[in-house]
């Protein structure tokens, strides 16, 4: 019986060596598989790394599953999506004036250039490239206007701004999308100069826009007077005419006065016509 107690012993501990070895190759093929296995997620690319170093001879990884050789290949996922850097920038103008800008900056990566961009930048290039950027830009742009021109050319700064930026960003791979600039803020009294200069220049338009109506208005009442003489005087003319030309047709023709008359009897003879008194219309007799 202890013979075969032995046998049986020795049976049951080589099965448990099997299943325990055959436990330890299940895990080796899953840690090899999921070393081999690489997903990158969307809106992001893949560098692949040999022994962590950057494999330049090979394209970024595209979204999806990607095999690599397991514990010899790594990939870092780097995202390509419209990214947003706000920066607060102090500078001084062209007459010396503090001037504190914020410029806004949305960006990606370039797709097809990131493998490049995590070799010579690595993860934090925001910091490394873009802030600086920004910093310099706007340092430079603002000293070549004073502060009123910040102001009064802001489209013009914006586009200085804006080139200086993109040109910058592109030599390392880093694609600008929308620059923008979204304020200007000046000392108090600085600020208070220029709305003090902005209200005297209101009203001094509003003083010429009342002394253009007022000129206005008094050339169309002198218009209207020239008129309403000319208007006068025209009548007057033509009342002197028909004078004129009433007396010359008396002085030619006796018989006109008659004639007026007709044109003013409305047809009627008077009642009484007392004796010698004259008759209001001569009447012709015939022979």
């Amino acid at each position: 019986m202890s013979r075969y107690q032995s046998s049986g012993t020795k049976v049951n501990t080589n099965a448990a060596k099997g299943v325990m070895l055959g436990i330890i190759v299940l895990i080796v093929i899953g840690v090899v598989v999921f070393a081999s296995v690489k997903i990158v997620d969307a809106g992001h690319r893949g560098v692949l790394l040999h022994w962590n170093a950057v494999d330049l001879s090979q394209p970024p990884l595209d979204e999806g599953l990607h095999f690599v050789v397991p514990f010899q290949d790594d990939v870092v996922a780097i995202e390509v999506r419209t990214l947003k850097y706000e920066k607060e920038t102090r500078s001084a103008s062209k007459d010396l004036q503090t001037v504190e800008t914020t410029v806004t900056v949305n960006y990606h990566p370039h797709k097809e250039s990131v493998h490049r961009l995590y070799k010579n930048l690595g993860l934090d290039y925001e910091n490394r490239v873009i802030q600086p950027a920004i910093e310099e830009t706007v340092k430079q742009v603002t000293a070549n206007y004073n502060a009123e021109e910040l102001i009064t050319k802001r489209p013009l700064v914006k586009q200085d701004i804006e080139s200086s930026i993109r040109e910058r960003l592109t030599q390392f791979e880093v694609v600008t999308e929308v620059i923008s600039i979204t304020d200007f803020e000046f000392s108090p009294l600085f600020a208070q100069a220029i709305e003090a200069k902005v209200e005297a220049e209101q009203k001094a338009l509003k003083a010429e826009n009342d002394l253009l109506r007022i000129e206005v208005e008094a050339k169309q009442r002198e218009a209207n007077a020239i008129g309403v003489a000319n208007a006068n005087i025209a009548e007057a003319k033509g009342e002197s005419e028909a004078i004129g030309i009433i007396n010359k047709a008396l002085a030619e023709n006796p018989n006109y006065l008659e004639w007026l008359k007709t044109k003013s009897w409305d047809g009627k003879l008077p009642l009484v016509v007392g004796e010698g008194s004259t008759p209001f219309i001569q009447i012709p007799i015939t022979p």
